[in-house]
């Protein structure tokens, strides 16, 4: 079962499945903004974000996987945003629990990404909050969009863990995995 877990990790179809479940977020995010008409707040872009950094992250290892360290790069960009979404949407679920403040909005109103890429500016339609982070205006099963973001990158994050795990059992091979046969 390692070995098929570690030949996994090696084949391409493997990162164009998580680059393409990173890109189903993004698209039910987009309905959810969209087609259900609820706002995203400042939090629920920097998640986005942080989405769009895992499909970018599993675009580029899938290029090579077989490549041990691309492959290392891609297990390292899949945990680090996996944390980076999994962090925001705790944050996100405390404002949102907290008690009311004296002050009205809870987070920012503008995104605060660097003065050289100015997402907000450059597609308003997916990056500009227009939301506030104390709403949470939906609910599946008693649980709040944060919270079901918070189990998902959990699970992302042990998903990581177990795969890039497998791998740590694989023998020298000159940079490729599974005895360089891979795909």
């Amino acid at each position: 079962m390692l070995n098929q877990a570690r030949q996994f990790t090696c084949e391409r179809r493997s990162w164009l499945l998580l680059a393409a479940s990173a890109l189903l977020l993004e698209l039910i995010a987009l309905v959810f903004q969209y087609g259900m008409d609820l706002k995203p707040c400042v939090y629920c872009i920097y998640v986005r974000l942080a989405v769009f950094s895992l499909l970018a992250v599993a675009l580029i290892t899938a290029i090579r996987p077989g490549y041990k360290p691309l492959r290392t790069f891609g297990f390292l960009g899949w945990a680090g945003a996996s944390a980076w979404a999994l962090s925001l949407n705790l944050s996100l679920h405390a404002k949102q629990t907290a008690p009311p403040t004296l002050f009205g909005s809870t987070c920012d109103a503008i995104p605060n990404f660097p003065a050289w890429a100015p997402l907000h500016e450059w597609l308003p339609s997916v990056f500009m909050p227009t939301g506030d982070c104390s709403d949470s205006p939906w609910s599946f099963l008693g649980l709040s969009m944060a919270q079901w973001l918070i189990g998902l990158f959990v699970a992302h994050l042990l998903l990581c863990l177990l795969f890039w795990l497998t791998t740590l059992t694989e023998k020298r091979s000159g940079g490729e995995c599974c005895g360089g046969s891979c795909h």
